[in-house]
């Protein structure tokens, strides 16, 4: 992965409009948190493989960044963006990385499933 650069993920979100594409969503606080304090409780989202149409997708801020993607049905969006990758395979995988490089936030996008 490397560090956002807006121009190249918004030309990526673009060809995953007006078909069906795949999401990968995850958030946590890494189970890292509850270890060091028992006080912290640790959350965790995480979503994989939810089919959308997508009329409008957007990266926007400054570092770390958003991407928002427009459904028929809402809104998807992901905070705290900081890295991406186009892998050989065409999927758009963003992710933001706390200082020390431990995953906060992961938004990917695939024509295909992923793998389960």
């Amino acid at each position: 992965m490397k560090a956002i650069i807006k121009e190249d993920v918004q030309a990526s979100l673009d060809t995953f409009l007006r078909e069906p594409v795949y999401i990968h969503l995850e958030t946590t606080t890494g189970s890292y948190s509850a270890h060091k304090n028992e006080q912290n409780m640790t959350v965790v989202a995480f979503i994989r493989n939810a089919k959308v149409v997508c009329s409008r997708a957007k990266i926007t801020g400054n570092g770390p960044y958003r991407a928002g993607l427009k459904t028929e049905e809402g809104w998807i969006y992901a905070e705290g963006l900081t890295d991406y990758t186009i892998d050989g395979e065409g999927r758009l995988l963003l992710a933001g990385h706390l200082p020390g490089g431990k995953l906060a936030i992961s938004l990917q996008i695939s024509k295909k499933p992923f793998a389960v």
